[in-house]
């Protein structure tokens, strides 16, 4: 009964979080820190962008805007909010039946607020390279990962055109080392709003010269190698994994730029026949798997 009731205090808190997140704009407001990123970014490709001949409202915009909200909040709201309560609940209850009641192994909160930030920021980015490259080598989650793979036209919101289930394969595999440094996976919106600018500038239809530091940085020119038809023979699983920097690529080899990627062919193969929809793609991977020549 226990956990019936954290399931309902955690479905009713969420909706109530995302209720005021509605009704409350403000600086640490997700909802709206969304909004705002995203305008930013779009006026940027509006102003300056990359592949000129492609329309500003490109193909599948409204798509990927959907995607956006649904990915961000709606997924929450239907139950993944209460369901990860109880899991967080039930993983620490199995904890302590053993005897083990701290996960934290390195204590982080008594650094400067800075290097907790950079902390957070660094180990998360690692968690996510890995679990991006997890979702190109294991095909039961390349069939998942199709979903962002199906855009064929570049822009911030593709951003975030994912399947549901891959918020369930990050945020589970993350959540341990997370809470061994001493962090909560919600901890700290500076570093996620960081990363969701990134994120969307990664995607969008801009050239960002980085110089040198592009061996740090990923960067949108990095970034399309990583979406492009077909991959280099030498990486059939794919290419550019990183998500906010680019520095484990190149650390582990996976880095790949042959030439401005600005007009190269994106998805995968068999993309033309892939489902155009939102339900339809988001059912896909339920469906009998399809032959990929890259698995």
């Amino acid at each position: 009964m226990d956990y019936i009731d954290l399931f309902i205090r955690s479905f009713q808190g969420y909706g109530a979080y995302l209720w005021h997140s509605v009704t409350h704009p403000g600086l640490h407001n997700y909802f709206y820190g969304l909004i705002a990123i995203s305008l930013v970014v779009y006026a940027t490709e509006i102003a300056f962008p990359w592949r000129k001949r492609q329309a500003r409202i490109r193909q599948d915009f409204w798509l990927d805007a959907f995607y956006m909200f649904f990915n961000f909040f709606l997924f929450s709201l239907v139950g993944y909010a209460a369901i990860s309560e109880v899991g967080v609940r039930l993983f620490h209850d199995g904890l302590a039946a053993v005897g083990i009641e701290n996960l934290v192994a390195i204590e982080v909160s008594s650094l400067p607020t800075w290097a907790q930030l950079l902390t957070l920021f660094l180990v998360r980015d690692f968690i996510h390279w890995n679990v991006h490259r997890l979702l190109h080598r294991v095909p039961a989650l390349w069939e998942f990962h199709k979903v962002h793979h199906s855009v064929i036209e570049m822009g911030f919101a593709a951003h975030l055109r994912y399947h549901w289930m891959e918020n369930v394969v990050y945020r589970t595999l993350e959540y341990i080392p997370m809470a061994m440094i001493g962090f909560g996976i919600d901890d700290f919106m500076l570093v996620h709003f960081a990363a969701l600018t990134v994120g969307h500038v990664n995607h969008a239809n801009v050239r960002v010269p980085l110089g040198p530091l592009k061996y740090v940085f990923n960067n949108p020119q990095m970034h399309i190698w990583h979406h492009v038809k077909e991959f280099p023979a030498h990486s059939k699983y794919g290419v550019n994994f990183g998500i906010s920097l680019s520095v484990w690529d190149y650390l582990f080899g996976s880095a790949y730029l042959p030439a401005d990627g600005r007009d190269i062919e994106l998805g995968f193969a068999g993309v033309e026949t892939f489902p155009r929809s939102f339900l339809a793609q988001v059912t896909y991977s339920s469906r009998p798997s399809r032959q990929d020549p890259r698995l």
